[in-house]
């Protein structure tokens, strides 16, 4: 059985570079463990397979796989297929709804696209979850994760600690733009302290952006490292989970333009806000996307 698919970069408006993701159109019928081995065959950080909502009121149920195991929720992978189903609509002459919402295993994903000129550009998605702080962890152990010393971690604002809106991560604020250039993820760190309530992936980040990006609006520099220890060019999901986490400790609304992705060659662009909710603090997450291949394959 032939089967769609596309890919598209995210968090930026040009192909090649952001954060890419393979996105199955057509998923009915594949049992989890050919989704599992299509995510390890794409081998990109995330790919999506789209099946039909159990509420028909809903867009599509969509589930997320990393090339080793299925997670719950995460930021580039649905604004990747948001942009393309979208795009799949326009060229059929369907219309458009006013967002979309995604049935996912960590809630309801609801995405807003972003249009110019009558194109879709991007999208902005509200975190499924609110704002839930984990465990902290001591700033030696959380800097050896990516090969650093305990005076290159910042603590003025928060120690080390996992935070998630929907996927869990260890977040720590590092010392310098300097000092996020030379992180490096050790094995032997992450298995000491991994998986630690959920999480299994550090996302490190600096307000030390520099007087020229931040007069063009950069607010914050971050990079993050995977368990399998590969670099995400674009972590939405754990920008989220920072912008959520910042608005709760100066009590005020937080909007951030966060790069990412620069010292591995795929600059990318996110940009948050966040919300505050009834149930908590929850976090806006959008940016650009560019279509880049599509094609098919034969499974049964």
């Amino acid at each position: 059985m032939q089967r769609r698919y596309a890919t598209a970069d995210v968090f930026t408006a040009e192909p090649l570079g952001g954060n890419p993701v393979a996105v199955v159109l057509d998923a009915e019928g594949l049992t989890t463990a050919q989704m599992q081995a299509l995510a390890a065959e794409f081998n990109y950080v995330e790919t999506t397979f789209v099946l039909s909502p159990a509420d028909a009121r809903h867009t599509a149920h969509v589930r997320i796989f990393t090339p080793d195991r299925e997670v719950p929720f995460a930021g580039h992978p649905n604004i990747g297929t948001a942009f393309l189903l979208a795009q799949e609509r326009v060229m059929a002459g369907e219309p458009l709804p006013e967002c979309f919402t995604f049935e996912e295993a960590a809630g309801l994903v609801t995405i807003d696209l972003m249009q110019e000129n009558g194109r879709i550009v991007g999208a902005e998605l509200l975190s499924p979850q609110p704002l839930v702080r984990h465990t902290e962890v001591n700033s030696a152990l959380a800097a050896a994760c990516l090969s650093l010393a305990e005076a290159d971690v910042r603590t003025d604002a928060h120690v080390p600690q996992v935070v998630s809106v929907g996927l869990p991560f260890l977040v720590l604020e590092l010392a310098s733009r300097e000092v996020l250039r030379r992180a490096r993820p050790d094995r032997s760190a992450y298995d000491a302290l991994f998986p630690l309530d959920g999480a299994r992936a550090v996302y490190a980040y600096v307000r030390d952006v520099g007087d020229e990006e931040a007069e063009h609006g950069c607010d914050l520099h971050s990079r993050m490292f995977t368990w399998r220890l590969v670099e995400d060019p674009a972590t939405g999901s754990a920008t989220a989970a920072v912008t959520a986490l910042l608005a709760e400790l100066r009590g005020t609304e937080v909007r951030l333009h966060v790069r990412q992705g620069e010292d591995m060659g795929r600059p990318s662009t996110l940009l948050t806000r966040s919300a505050a909710e009834n149930d908590g603090t929850r976090a806006y997450v959008g940016g650009r996307c560019a279509a880049v291949f599509s094609g098919v394959f034969d499974l049964a």
